[in-house]
Formats: C-alpha cells, sequence, structure tokens
C-alpha cells in the first residue's frame, strides 16, 4: 500500500493503514418474485469477491422491515455475512426495540444505524430527531451486542447548515457508541481527504469506509444526486449528459472514472470499500477485476 502521497498536506500517515481493509456490498430488499431472483442472481455473482459482509437498507419508516430481515437472513443461511441497515425516523422507541429485540434474536452481531428519510405525506418525524440518538438507544438496550456503522457525509448532509454542524453530528453519533462509518458516495476524492483528516484533528479515530456507486445509467444518478446532495463535478456531469443516449459509452466511461476513484482511496490508505449495487452485479464485480482485488 502507497505511504499516502495525497495526505502531504500533514505529517500523519493515513487514517487506518494499520487496519485490515473491509470490502462490503449493499442490496435493497426486492419487492417482486422477480426482484428476488434477480437479487439471489446477483448475490452469487458477487459472493465470490468473498466481501466482509453484504448491508441490506431498511426502508422510510420502516416500510421494508420484513424485506429487510428476511433478506439478511437469507443471505446468513448461504453462509456469508449480512448487516441489516435501521433508520428511526417516523419511529418509535417501541417499534424500534422489537426490531431491535427481533435481529438480536436471529444472532445478527451487525447493524447499520441511519436516521433515514421521512416517508412520504408524512409530517411528524417520530421519537427519535438523529442517528446519534439511535445509537445511543441500540447500545442502552442491547451492550456492545452489536457492531454499529453509521453513515457519514464527505461533501456534507444537504440539510447542514455549516459544515461545523454536520462535522458535530457525526461525531455524536461516534461518541454515542457507533464503531465505524460508511460514507455517502462521492466522486471528488479530495473532499473523502479533507473529511478524513477534519475527522483525525477531532480525535475520531473509526474506520471511514468510501461509499462507492458505479456509474450505470445517469438519469438515475443525477437523480439520486440531486435528492442526496452528492456532487457530480461539472466535468463528469457534461460529458455524462454528452452521451445523451448512449448507454455503452455511459458505462464504460462510468467504469473508468469509479475505478481510478476506487484505486486513488485505497493507495491512499482507505480501510475498504462499500459498493452501493443497486441489486446489479455487473459494474461491481468489473471495478473489483480492474483494481485487481
Amino acid at each position: 500500500m502507497a505511504s499516502g502521497r495525497v495526505f502531504e498536506r500533514t505529517a500523519e500517515p493515513p487514517l487506518n493503514t494499520t487496519r485490515q481493509r473491509v470490502f462490503s456490498f449493499e442490496f435493497f430488499p426486492p419487492k417482486t418474485p422477480e426482484g428476488v431472483e434477480k437479487l439471489r442472481a446477483t448475490r452469487k455473482q458477487l459472493a465470490q469477491l468473498n466481501p466482509a459482509f453484504f448491508s441490506v437498507t431498511y426502508g422510510a419508516g420502516g416500510s421494508t422491515r420484513e424485506g429487510t430481515l428476511a433478506t439478511v437472513l437469507e443471505i446468513r443461511r448461504d453462509g456469508h455475512p449480512a448487516a441489516p441497515h435501521l433508520s428511526c425516523i417516523a419511529s418509535t422507541r417501541e417499534n424500534l426495540r422489537e426490531v431491535i429485540a427481533e435481529y438480536k434474536r436471529h444472532d445478527i452481531r451487525h447493524i447499520v444505524a441511519l436516521r433515514g428519510d421521512l416517508p412520504s405525506g408524512m409530517a411528524m418525524s417520530g421519537e427519535f430527531r438523529y442517528a446519534s440518538e439511535l445509537v445511543r438507544f441500540i447500545r442502552e438496550e442491547t451492550g456492545d451486542w452489536f457492531a454499529i456503522e453509521v453513515a457519514c457525509y464527505p461533501e456534507y448532509h444537504p440539510q447542514a447548515r455549516k459544515p461545523q454542524q454536520d462535522m458535530a453530528a457525526f461525531k455524536a453519533k461516534i461518541d454515542a457508541g457507533a464503531n465505524a462509518a460508511i460514507t455517502q458516495y462521492f466522486y471528488n476524492a479530495d473532499s473523502y481527504f479533507h473529511f478524513v483528516e477534519q475527522v483525525e484533528a477531532m480525535g475520531i479515530n473509526v474506520p471511514i469506509v468510501p461509499g462507492i456507486m458505479p456509474i450505470n445509467n445517469f438519469s438515475q444518478l443525477a437523480r439520486f444526486s440531486d435528492a442526496c446532495g452528492a456532487e457530480i463535478p461539472r466535468w463528469m456531469r457534461l460529458k455524462l449528459e454528452g452521451f445523451a443516449d448512449d448507454s455503452a459509452s455511459i458505462k464504460a466511461f462510468g467504469l473508468d472514472v469509479v475505478t481510478e476513484l476506487c484505486d486513488r482511496l485505497l493507495e491512499a490508505g482507505a480501510p475498504g470499500l462499500h459498493f452501493y449495487t443497486l441489486n446489479q452485479a455487473g459494474p461491481t464485480s468489473t471495478i473489483w477485476q480492474r483494481l485487481g482485488l
């Protein structure tokens, strides 16, 4: 592994270079029988890459609660580690207590704890407003039973009024008991490096794993990015727009850009990569092969 050439602004080595790198893949629970079969095929292909774990998302307000658990349990039955997501917005303490107890009953030891999104049409946020409250609640209920991952935002949360506010919110999640973090996806590596430096300056020393979004469909990516505040650099956006409906060129360009991003992150000492697969195996597998992993 390289010595951290992109961290030349400080005398410190890259974050987490002494830890074993962790690679993981994220799915969403399918809603149709066809989706279930598609995900099984995707999982079978990606399992050959031997990831540290698969994670499964949790719909707004717990809308995919049963699907999330069912998908996690199926992954585990196939012999692979799996971590359910859990979001707290629009939920009650009692409802979350039930979900956590259910996870524990199934001997699940790993959770991705998130604030989540408010379901469409709902005005009240429930008994929890922040992910740090969810992390603290999980610790109060179960002690050290779960390894807890949380989210972080190298380009800052879209609802944060100022960067300092977002950094304080992240620190609150770590102080509440989170073990590691997965970033929102990004395409500007310097935003990740800057975020890591800020985290280190605050005395936080947990793995900050970059979230990676392969580029397969530009209109879909633009919609996601506008919603979550992830920046598509202008040069990338113009290039992708220039391809219009040429899906083959979009995919080829996306593979080049994301592979280069991943390579730079790993060379600089990133502690792993977390791929937002969108339940597709092809783009992630190709990037993995190009990286020589």
